[in-house]
């Protein structure tokens, strides 16, 4: 998966890995800010939504479970890469869509950079069915009559009153003493 990638304007949910053939100190390096975005040829990226680090510090979850309970790739697209996860070694880079903040991007990552997948974020389901209980319904709240409101209102005043009377009462009992 050598050369460009594009990345459209706009896009979200995400994610994709690269894997460093390079020394330890290389990658390191790469956690510097510019070095990353000038290996991958672009003029910059949001730093919080860029990850690398080596996969050996994943220990018993393994990029897999990290990119399923950690990512929120679904675990189906997950496990048809499993084998290829498993086997990875050395640094890995991961990029959400996000760290390009929307605009549309071409990527010329250097030899040593290696595009491994692009997955998915889950996505939240915003559908459902509409409200239609009558309290739902704009303007279906009881109206208070013109003089309970009065009463309502004058009740509030007195208690902020009160409380500001208070609270200066104090400040200057705390200025005398």
């Amino acid at each position: 998966m050598d050369g460009v990638i594009h990345i459209p304007a706009g896009e979200r949910g995400v994610i994709r890995l690269f894997r460093l053939d390079m020394r330890p100190e290389q990658a390191a390096f790469l956690k510097e800010p510019g070095a990353l975005a000038q290996v991958l040829g672009v003029a910059a990226l949001d730093p919080d939504q860029v990850e690398i680090f080596p996969v050996s510090d994943l220990e018993d979850i393994g990029l897999a479970g990290y990119l399923a309970d950690g990512c929120g790739v679904p675990r189906a697209q997950v496990e048809e890469d499993r084998g290829m996860l498993d086997a990875l070694e050395g640094h890995v880079l991961l990029i959400r869509s996000r760290a390009f903040d929307g605009a549309e991007t071409r990527l010329t990552p250097a030899e040593q950079i290696i595009l491994v997948g692009t997955y998915g974020e889950r996505q939240t389901d915003w559908s459902a069915p509409p409200a239609t209980a009558e309290s739902a319904k704009p303007y279906s709240a009881p109206k208070l009559p013109p003089r309970q409101a009065r009463t309502q209102a004058r009740r509030i005043g007195a208690v902020l009153f009160a409380v500001v009377m208070l609270l200066a009462a104090l400040l200057v009992w705390a200025v005398a003493v």
